[in-house]
């Protein structure tokens, strides 16, 4: 017996996005391009002039906001294309080629913020009311206010948008290694069937319910990466110095400081998560130790902490993962409830099942102009189920945002908030299937869906941020990063999560980092999946108990995107995220989780 991941064009139409809604062919994206390249030189004309006056400002803003427009489309379009199918070639020169004219854009505009910053915010205050098109940029000035100190000269921030397309290709040369290069030996069942592992159906694999399928997987997938794990440490590296290079350019005292700067985000919020969950680690111990005693082993090992634990998993089609998910979010109201069901049914947002060269993982995508994008590798489970009530958390968030903000740089809202949306859909839906059936099985099916969630945001990215500030700090220190020293740093601290509860395989373990690629270049990204499922959890409890205006305050939050900032966003939906409080909170919602698994595994003798 044999599985093997069905190429693309053998995908039925009705599930795959439709990219076509943004350009009907690739001839019409190379006319975007063409026009595109024409509004660079109109952006270009404006460079010496923004303080003629407010009218000179207003029309600069204008033409700069259809410019981004125009090339939001055409990143988005290119970029969706090659996410489906990496080994297509002519997808791939489409999405090299986007990503830089992305670079170009940003170096076009970069006089822009220097010359506003001349003109003086007492003056362009006072423009706000003079033109009406400046009325909406009160909150874009404050922002560029308290900025300011890291705004260089219009040179430097021309060269720093040059550089960017260049600064990719750390990030792109380990993507090409995981998504098409990469060649994985197939996991192999007792039984003696084999599967194809892509990164379409690893998750899956490591989700069997035959622990040889699951063993093979998991060291096939690590073993593929260590393979090339000297490739992906320098790429890495080089990251991680591209990172260190900006924050000295702008005159950060430390590369968490710059990444926290872009979303207002103080560095205690990140030390206050990562000091809350050493401080909750045995909470996971104990997990761990349930875990081993429910399935039966003498020893757990990292490739049985997804094993399943119900006995009878439901089958979750895609249709009826939509209407569970769709009804679970009933609180919000009848009009979110519809509009998420047919984007995800009728419109064709999501991009639902794994197709040879998909790559890995799932996301929301999208521009305001376009609807939302949501590629995934779905499987007919619970955790397939999960996966889209999370990412169609995001894209109903982009959907509100795009449908209330007339502004388009308050159409775009920082990742700080992103993961709040994400992971509030999921503690929604899980509420609603655990009150809707009572089966013991079916309460531990959906209990261990949320137990590997939770592990995924809630132990895998705290530890992987704790990994990276310490290479971070390494870099800026001086000290070298190779493959051996990433390997061991990591295995350290997964040893740590683990306690003495699983048995680690050092060299594969270690070589999660590699496995998170494009997580791992986006600088201190990781950090805000912990954040986003604490607020996610802290708001949906309220929201559950039918607190009075809990609702209101929430959709109120998905609107506002970036028109404040995301601390000021979140307090709005009500909850304040310069506090460990709502880390506290959510790890007593994984306490209970953890107390019920216990409870209904014992009942079962």
């Amino acid at each position: 017996m044999s599985t093997v991941a069905r190429k693309r064009n053998e995908i039925p139409q009705q599930y795959q996005w439709d990219v076509e809604s943004i350009f009907a062919t690739p001839e019409v994206w190379e006319t975007a391009v063409s026009q595109f390249q024409e509004q660079l030189k109109e952006i270009a004309q404006f460079k010496g002039r923004l303080s003629e006056g407010p009218a000179v400002l207003a029309d600069y803003l204008d033409a700069a906001d259809a410019m981004a427009t125009a090339v939001g489309k055409i990143f988005v379009y290119a970029s969706l294309n090659y996410s489906v199918d990496t080994t297509n070639q002519d997808a791939a020169a489409r999405n090299d080629r986007a990503r830089g004219l992305f670079g170009m854009a940003m170096a076009t505009t970069a006089f822009a913020q220097p010359e506003m910053l001349a003109i003086g915010f007492d003056t362009l205050r006072s423009w706000l009311t003079q033109d009406e098109r400046l009325a909406e940029y009160g909150h874009y000035l404050d922002g560029l206010e308290k900025q300011q100190a890291h705004v260089r000269s219009a040179e430097v921030e021309q060269v720093l948008g040059l550089v960017r397309d260049s600064f990719s290709t750390a990030s792109a040369t380990h993507g090409i290694l995981a998504n098409a290069d990469l060649k994985f030996d197939p996991a192999v069942g007792s039984d003696g069937a084999t599967y194809d592992i892509t990164q379409g159906t690893i998750g899956g694999l490591t989700t069997h319910a035959d622990r040889e399928v699951r063993r093979t997987a998991w060291t096939h997938y690590a073993d593929a990466h260590l393979a090339f794990k000297n490739t992906m440490a320098n790429s890495l590296a080089a990251g991680v110095k591209q990172d260190v290079f900006n924050m000295r350019v702008r005159g950060y005292k430390n590369s968490l400081e710059a990444a926290l700067s872009g979303n207002f985000i103080p560095t205690e919020v990140f030390h206050n998560l990562i000091n809350t969950y050493k401080a909750n680690l045995p909470t996971w111990h104990r997990y761990w130790n349930i875990r081993r005693r429910a399935l039966g082993y003498d020893t757990l090992y990292p490739y049985d902490v997804k094993a399943p634990l119900s006995l009878d998993p439901p089958n979750v089609p895609y249709e009826t993962a939509v209407d569970w998910i769709a009804t679970g979010m009933l609180p919000l109201g009848q009009e979110y409830a519809s509009t998420l069901r047919s984007g995800a049914l009728e419109e064709r947002w999501v991009d639902v099942y794994p197709n040879q060269g998909k790559r890995m993982g799932a996301f929301s995508s999208g521009v305001k102009g376009t609807h939302p994008f949501i590629m995934m590798s779905y499987t007919d489970d619970l955790f397939g189920l999960s996966t889209l009530a999370h990412e169609l958390g995001h894209s109903m968030h982009s959907y509100l945002t795009w449908q209330t903000q007339n502004n388009l740089s308050y159409s775009r809202y920082g990742l700080f908030v992103a993961e709040v949306a994400s992971n509030f859909n999921q503690a929604m839906v899980r509420a609603h299937l655990l009150e809707a059936n009572s089966s013991p099985e079916f309460q531990i099916a959906v209990i261990e869906e949320a137990m590997s969630n939770f592990h995924r945001y809630f132990f895998i990215m705290p530890t992987l941020a704790r990994f990276e500030l310490e290479i971070h700090e390494r870099v800026e220190r001086g000290q070298a990063l190779n493959a051996d020293i990433l390997n061991n740093l990591l295995a350290d601290l997964f040893s740590e999560g683990f306690g003495d509860e699983v048995e680690v395989d050092r060299e594969r373990v270690g070589i999660t980092w590699a496995q998170f690629h494009t997580h791992m270049y986006s600088n201190f990204y990781v950090y805000q999946y912990a954040t986003g499922i604490s607020a996610a959890h802290a708001l949906s409890q309220s929201i559950l108990a039918g607190t009075e205006g809990a609702v209101d305050n929430y959709l109120s939050f998905l609107k506002a995107g970036g028109s404040v900032f995301p601390l000021d966003a979140l307090k709005i939906a009500g909850v304040d995220m310069t506090s460990p409080e709502a880390v506290e909170t959510t790890f007593g919602v994984l306490a209970g989780y953890v107390d019920l698994l216990e409870e209904l595994v014992e009942q079962r003798g």
